[in-house]
């Protein structure tokens, strides 16, 4: 398929369908038949949609954004439905969109809203290393999606509103690399717990079971994010080594017909295990934004853009209505206690529903379209 247009309509129309309160693209709280709150999944799209608009001229999507945001934050900065209290680090995510309106409009809201959330952070419990806890209900737990839920929105605050001081950020993420990297397979464990003490952690490492592929997805993003975000120096440079070589552990993971990974990514082919579109999407991003970068070598871009190709032939079927996006997990996490279904193990993985028009797919792979956007305008 070459006729990205219709990629542009198929974005335009999930808009069309939505509204502040029923994101046509947040099918958790469509099937639990809740209203939207301030959340992670709705922030993916807005980032995404940012970006079309950026990338195409097109004001519809970034008008969609800013018409979501104005929902929820009031003229004081105050964040409806937003609970500090949870020190859920998802909740961080969507505050990204806030540096954009605020440097778009000036308006003072926008800070003050992100002035709130840097507060959630200045008050999130860590674990010994210094590590944000992932949620309250997940006590010394770190995993790769809070990496991407916190990070980038933090290294962003520093470089609008701060001191320009980005050390706590990288050593989080070195500290990621030095407990939760597998020297074996180059891949990143989904979860850790530095106490030990939850049902799924090793009592040795205090890694999970397996390798996840959005959770690998979400840190390739973020440290792709943040290369673009930090200034140039030694702390950059360390973060660019850790995003260089966990990409070059990825490329040996891409099934070599679709240049797509694996929900289970080193278990290709074994029963229930599947090409999954989020994590896939997201590797093409971070490739392609890598090289777009500078800080991989150009091979990458062409492997992302493979990637990119491979979902749209594997998972992007036309029907009466437009385009639908499939091949996407619902979701997947570890515990909490009482949900020992959530183990980490290979079975766990595979288990979880396979939808479509989920943001958690649909975002990342908005993001890889525009990524593959730019590459051609360059080209």
């Amino acid at each position: 398929m070459t006729d990205f247009s219709r990629i542009d309509a198929y974005v335009l129309r999930l808009i069309e369908e939505s509204e502040p309160e029923r994101t046509a693209w947040n099918l958790e709280k469509i099937r639990e038949g809740k209203k939207v709150t301030w959340n992670y999944i709705d922030g993916c799209m807005l980032t995404a949609l940012m970006e079309m608009t950026s990338i195409t001229g097109d004001e519809r999507y970034a008008a969609f954004a800013e018409q979501v945001i104005d929902h929820f934050v009031e003229e004081d900065g105050t964040i409806k439905t937003l609970q500090p209290e949870k020190a859920n680090l998802d909740d961080i995510n969507e505050g990204r969109v806030l540096f954009a309106l605020y440097k778009k409009t000036g308006n003072e809201k926008y800070r003050l809203a992100a002035d709130r959330l840097m507060d959630q952070l200045k008050a999130q419990p860590r674990t010994f290393e210094g590590n944000f806890w992932h949620k309250a209900i997940y006590p010394n737990q770190v995993w790769l999606d809070g990496i991407y839920m916190a990070q980038p929105f933090y290294a962003l605050y520093v470089k609008n509103f701060g001191d320009g001081d980005y050390s706590d950020t990288v050593n989080q993420i070195k500290n990621v690399h030095d407990k939760m990297r597998s020297e074996e397979k180059g891949l990143y464990f989904h979860g850790y717990d530095a106490s030990r003490k939850a049902f799924w952690a090793d009592p040795v490492t205090g890694c999970s079971k397996n390798f996840w592929l959005r959770s690998l997805g979400w840190f390739a993003v973020a440290l792709a994010d943040l290369v673009e975000i930090l200034p140039e120096g030694e702390s950059r440079d360390e973060l660019i080594s850790i995003f260089r070589e966990l990409m070059e552990s990825m490329i040996s993971y891409a099934d070599p017909v679709s240049g797509m990974y694996w929900q289970v990514p080193d278990m290709q082919g074994r029963e229930g295990n599947y090409e999954e579109t989020s994590g896939s999407a997201m590797m093409a991003y971070a490739m392609l934004k890598g090289a777009r970068e500078g800080v991989l070598p150009q091979s990458f871009a062409e492997q992302g853009e493979k990637t990119f190709t491979g979902i749209m032939d594997r998972y992007l079927t036309f029907t009466e209505t437009g385009l639908n996006l499939g091949g996407i997990c619902l979701v997947a996490g570890l515990g909490p206690e009482n949900n020992r279904r959530r183990d980490g193990s290979y079975a766990y993985y595979v288990s979880e529903p396979i939808v479509e028009n989920d943001a958690k797919g649909v975002a990342p792979f908005v993001l890889a379209y525009t990524e593959i956007k730019r590459k051609k305008e360059a080209d």
